[in-house]
């Protein structure tokens, strides 16, 4: 069934309902939204994200009171599979004696498998009367809940929700009446989830507050009474950010019942039983000082991160009856009116500015040092967004340094609270560190399957061991201990501890290059990095500019000449634009600002002035007006001889920049209030369309494109006489910025950092695709790419245009080329080194596009968008959101994805990538899991070659843990086979001493200080990992094997007693044999699997682990050819004097070592080629690479100059 109108289209399933509205991101003029509901069995419901259509595409006859459709903000609406269940107490009390008769191990059981102890205890029901919620998020991680009551009075309950939204709240607190309200929720991850009966869901509690649009926030100013305050309080919580600090008996409870921990604990008692006392009391003493270890961290990070997380501060709160009240933070609640005092606040929630000005300090969010400027929110009936007006919102956690712009009867700012505890922003981030995402690498998924294989060939040597020991007609219990024993010899129950160790050293070797890391898994992700996005200005080229020259319009059809110093411009609107448009303040006598700002303040000489005291309340130099900000030109002995001085501006009202507006505005006004007058500054592009055409110069776009051209920063400057009689103070960004008129450009040098065309180069020589996501204007982007080198001298540039469809035309697709390159002289081995990069070899051609055009891709011409992705080098005018999405679609095409920006307008894509690299002065951002202290890009060829090197270590300490394990493991099936095994001791020399202190170690050595182009491989179940685990294997067991067949050859030897089994019969001469033979594998395959080229230093710089190889090894000769015989006694070997089968042992042991290691240069050097060879050429998986061949092979791709036509789209659904 399925209709249309108006546009809007839907389909409908009623096989089953499932409510699911997936917005198609069609321009907000379109309104246009795509529906699509079903159900998915049972009484489970489950609600995606809703965006609701305009207002006016709705028909008459749709029913907006449905549960279809509420009002919830998507943000809201829970995308987790939530069930219910409801408790039965008979299967509870059988659970419980289940407990008791497994010792417990039930309970155990439920730990791990959650979801089999919510269906034993409990059966399914609708949610709405569930006391127990089993969660699955979107990760498939499971997790299960109480769900908790509330009982609210019914006094103070149509103010909860706030305006406009009572009968939302009553159906939400009145949906399990009986003789009381009651509030139904529970907590996830922090966050408060409440039923609302008319979604059919649990929601996050901010849904109540997601509607509130500008206009209403400006009418809380009253604030809230006592009573609505503690109604609020009881359906949001406190305001706290709480990370839960477990005591020590509840940590030690939950690390032993951890699977590790209780296989260690199962092995120890299995080697008591066997009588392995020494080894058993070892690994016990050593895995209880791990268990410490491990509690103190664990307890000592929780109380950092709590003191970092808890803010509770005194907040002075205004009631509904105007009085002034100073309460705890924890008590407010969205909708409190808080004041910010002239000194300044730790904020301790989100909170809308309403009244006044107020600079904070975001560096604890965003790593960005500057402080920022806070501007009043405007009133209008816009919903409010605090992403989307961030320049009026004041987050938890930043620091408040003054406020200014008194409210009425008192000084400083008003802010209305619109988040509390988890969902402010800071909480948002700590839930960030204490509920990381998952990390989607192959490297643990494929370490896991190995561990499911090793637990397989452990399965095989218990039923091979079985059967020996049987014939030997040993004891049942004996025969049950030797066979499990198996296991825990196969199966390292270090393995997991020790592949950890090559990032621990790499993460310090980091810190030490002043990079820091809050997520040291993803180190060894960025050794797989293909792509790396860069942002330009702070990043790319210098934060400062120079101011290169004025060029003001003549109101005509051209520009007047360029003027070099805005010095010498005459007084006038120009000038005072250049003076005034800024949101710069004054800090303890020090300008604080964006560079660019202070960078043409100072080009005009005029000095800034910040009123004081009780001069807030009226300049009377500027009629008794509000004044944020005092313009003084300089002095007219400082001024040159044929200029005359310009009189002082007031700056009475400030829209600060936005990335998405790209522009800011001021309103000023001249001595004694006269002269009222508004001036833009921005982005060319957007001021123009600003500004009345007639005033904009006809050589514009010309002038415009030649500045941009030549890698020039160009800012656009307009300004409007306003009428004196307006409210200048409530003013609305709106009125002030239309019907501009335009006044010239501000033309500044941004040079690129030396350190960018250093950077880019190596990465393009190690075949690493690198990109530029920027928000200036795209002719200067192109130039700072050709200049830093991302684009080549020889290659050409072809825009890109896309355009959406409006009333009279489609959308449309054009790709034009652009002015190419100088066909310099380059080198034939330059010409190789570009041609090879970016998988793209023999392309010439880079593709530009800007934040219009990839957004009208995205949306109307997704059969081309992965092929522009794949050619795009250059993204500029990208807004926030924007660089996100485009590190987003970029991970789609199977690219691991690298940001590197300033940590402000960054955040998104910095969170969203794979690797992160903030460039910020703090020592750790939570803004990107790295932050590098230096101000260039060096540091990302350092963290890649530091992520090669640690993914390589952490291969080679894998494959030395298994080779470990399978060497043991057939010594002690092959000694089974005679009826022996090794002793004790000879275990614990091995384990605790050879191989813990080499694995240790091993990791030790430093990365190349060469980006070779390829990149390490990830996969332990890749053919050279597999083939070169089980050639090793192979060559290990047959020399173990030949150490016992050459015992058996000699006329000295002597058969073991064979009516003892097992470690009784020691010492023997057959178990002397395979533990020398052993001894020295476990030395020489050390050496073997440590790989050096070309992604680590050589092995001999890890001094340490050449010492400890010399060390074992002088051990082994000494206990093989010269052994003490104390030693002999207590390792339990035989005493053999026969010097010659001594020396063939140790002969064996050498041509072992000089096979493995030959072995592992051929699967290296060609082996596993020839195999992929002889098996035939398959296609990648990667679907970049596809796409670059069948790129390739479409010589005519972009189609110059031919407008593309978005393909007719089937929309379906409601009008």
């Amino acid at each position: 069934m399925g209709g249309t109108v108006s546009g809007v289209s839907v389909e409908v399933h009623f096989a089953s309902i499932q409510l699911s509205i997936y917005p198609k991101k069609f321009s907000k003029r379109h309104g246009q939204v795509i529906v699509v509901i079903r159900r998915i069995g049972g009484s489970k419901q489950e609600v995606g994200g809703l965006t609701l259509p305009s207002p006016g595409l709705l028909s008459p006859e749709l029913d907006l009171k449905s549960p279809c459709f509420a009002l919830p903000c998507q943000s809201a609406l829970s995308h987790m599979d939530v069930q219910g269940y409801k408790r039965v107490r008979w299967r509870v009390w059988l659970c419980y004696l289940g407990a008791v008769l497994s010792l417990g191990l039930l309970l155990v059981l439920f730990k791990w498998r959650p979801r089999w102890g919510v269906l034993a205890r409990c059966q399914p029901c609708p949610l709405h009367m569930a006391d127990i919620v089993l969660l699955r998020d979107d990760f498939g991680e499971q997790c299960v809940l109480e769900v908790l009551t509330e009982e609210i009075e019914e006094e103070g309950l149509d103010s909860v929700a706030g305006e406009g939204n009572e009968y939302e709240w009553r159906d939400t607190v009145q949906l399990h009446k009986e003789e009381k309200l009651l509030l139904r929720y529970y907590v996830f991850q922090g966050i408060r989830y409440v039923w609302m009966a008319r979604k059919g869901a649990f929601c996050k509690v901010s849904a109540l507050n997601d509607h509130w649009t500008c206009a209403e926030l400006h009418r809380m100013q009253q604030g809230l009474s006592a009573m609505e305050q503690s109604s609020r309080r009881k359906v949001y919580g406190q305001n706290l950010i709480d990370v839960p600090v477990k005591s020590y008996l509840q940590l030690l409870f939950e690390e032993v019942l951890n699977p590790f921990y209780m296989f260690q604990i199962c092995s120890i008692i299995l080697w008591m039983s066997d009588r392995y006392y020494y080894y058993a009391a070892c690994v016990f003493i050593i895995s209880l000082i791990s268990i410490a270890i491990s509690l103190y961290e664990i307890r000592k990070q929780s109380n950092t991160l709590r003191k970092m997380a808890q803010l509770i501060v005194p907040v002075t709160v205004r009631r509904n009856t105007g009085e002034e009240e100073s309460v705890s933070s924890l008590e407010l609640v969205p909708g409190d009116c808080i004041l910010i005092p002239s000194e300044g606040l730790l904020l301790p929630c989100d909170a809308a500015l309403l009244v006044g000005e107020c600079m904070v300090n975001e560096s604890m969010l965003t790593g960005e040092s500057i402080p920022v400027i806070k501007t009043p929110l405007p009133g209008g009936g816009e919903r409010y967004s605090a992403d989307a007006q961030r320049r009026h919102t004041l987050f938890c956690g930043t620091q408040a340094i003054q406020a200014k712009g008194n409210y009425p009867g008192g000084r400083g700012a008003l802010a209305v609270v619109v988040r509390t505890g988890f969902f402010t922003a800071k909480g948002d981030l700590i839930s960030s560190i204490l509920y990381p995402q998952p990390i989607n690498f192959r490297f643990y998924k494929d370490a896991i399957k190995f561990l499911l294989f090793l637990g397989l060939l452990a399965l095989g040597g218990t039923i091979y061991s079985i059967v020996m020991l049987n014939r030997s007609n040993t004891p049942v219990m004996q025969l049950l201990i030797r066979s499990l024993d198996i296991v825990t010899i196969i199966v390292p129950p270090a393995l997991p501890a020790a592949i950890t160790t090559g990032t621990i050293y790499a993460q310090r070797r980091l810190k030490k290059q002043g990079i820091f890391c809050i997520s040291p898994p993803r180190i060894n992700v960025s050794g797989k990095v293909s792509l790396f996005c860069f942002d330009k200005t702070g990043t790319l080229t210098e934060e400062g500019l120079d101011v290169w020259g004025v060029m003001e319009a003549t109101g005509g059809s051209h520009f007047e000449e360029l003027v070099p110093d805005p010095h010498l411009l005459p007084p006038g609107f120009m000038l005072s634009s250049l003076a005034c448009c800024h949101s710069v303040a004054l800090l303890g006598g020090q300008l604080l600002g964006d560079p660019l700002e202070l960078k043409m303040i100072e080009s005009t000489g005029w000095e800034l002035e910040e009123p004081e005291g009780e001069d807030e309340r009226g300049h009377a130099e500027f009629g008794g007006r509000r004044v944020l900000a005092v313009m003084r030109p300089p002095p007219q002995e400082l001024l040159p001889q044929d200029v005359s001085m310009s009189q002082a501006v007031a700056i009475i009202q400030r829209f600060p920049f936005s990335s998405a507006l790209q522009r800011m505005s001021v309103v000023t006004v001249g001595p004694g209030g006269q002269g009222a007058t508004a001036f833009l500054k921005g982005a060319p592009e957007m001021v123009a369309s600003h500004c009345l055409k007639e005033s904009v110069p006809a050589q514009f776009s010309t002038t415009l494109r030649n500045f941009a051209s030549e890698g020039f920063r160009v800012l656009a400057l307009a300004y409007k006489p306003l009428d004196e009689r307006t409210d200048l103070n409530s003013i609305s960004r709106d009125e002030v910025e239309r019907e501009m008129r335009f006044l010239g450009l501000l033309v500044m040098k941004n040079l690129v950092k030396p350190e960018s065309p250093e950077v880019i180069s190596t990465l393009r020589q190690a075949r690493l695709r690198t990109v530029m996501a920027t928000g200036d204007n795209i002719l200067t982007a192109v130039n700072v790419a050709r200049g830093c080198g991302m684009v080549a001298s020889n290659e050409r540039v072809i825009f890109v245009h896309a355009s959406p469809p409006t009333g009279h035309s489609p959308a449309v697709l054009k790709f034009h080329l652009g002015e190419g390159g100088t066909q310099a002289a380059v080198s034939p081995d330059e010409i190789d080194v570009i041609s090879q990069g970016l998988y793209q070899s023999g392309v010439t051609y880079h593709l530009a596009v800007n934040g219009k055009s990839f957004s009208a891709l995205c949306d109307f011409f997704p059969e081309y968008l992965s092929k522009v992705l794949m050619r795009a080098t250059v993204y500029a005018r990208m807004a926030p959101d924007q660089k996100t999405q485009l590190v987003t679609e970029l991970q789609k095409l199977n690219y691991r994805v690298g940001m590197c920006g300033d940590g402000a307008n960054d955040c998104g894509a910095l969170r969203a990538a794979d690797v992160g690299v903030s460039l910020s002065e703090a020592e750790a951002s939570v803004a990107s899991p790295f932050t590098s202290k230096t101000d260039n890009i060096s540091c990302v060829p350092l963290l890649i070659r530091e992520g090669r090197c640690s993914l390589v270590t952490c291969f080679s300490l894998f494959k030395y843990m298994a080779l470990y394990s399978l060497i043991q493991f057939a010594s002690v099936l092959i000694l089974y086979t005679i009826k022996t095994n090794l002793g004790d001791l000879q275990f614990l020399l091995f384990d605790l001493v050879l191989v813990t202190l080499l694995a240790i170690v091993m990791g030790k050595g430093g990365p190349s200080k060469e980006l070779h182009p390829q990149r390490p491989p990830a996969s332990l179940l890749a053919l050279p990992v597999i083939m070169s685990l089980l050639l090793h294997t192979l060559l290990l067991v047959v020399s173990q094997i030949g150490a016992l067949l050459i015992t058996y050859s000699q006329s000295w030897f002597v058969p073991l007693n064979s009516t003892v089994t097992g470690a009784a019969n020691l010492p023997n001469m057959e178990n002397t044999s395979v533990f020398a033979v052993s001894g020295f594998q476990y030395i020489f395959m050390a050496i073997i699997v440590t790989k050096g080229h070309p992604y680590k230093k050589p092995l001999y710089t890890n001094v340490l682990f050449l010492v400890l190889l010399l060390v074992f090894s002088a051990t082994m000769f000494w206990l093989v050819l010269f052994p003490v015989g104390i030693i002999q006694d207590i390792l339990q070997l035989y005493e053999i004097t026969d010097m010659n089968y001594k020396l063939l042992l140790i002969a064996l042991a050498a041509l072992n070592f000089f096979t493995c290691y030959l072995l592992e240069v051929l699967i290296d050097n060609g082996m596993v080629e020839c195999c992929r060879t002889l098996r035939g050429h398959r296609e990648s998986k990667k679907q970049y690479k596809r796409l670059d061949a069948l790129l390739a092979e479409s010589p005519s791709w972009p189609p110059l100059d031919q407008p593309l036509s978005s393909p007719q789209c089937t929309v379906i659904g409601f009008s």
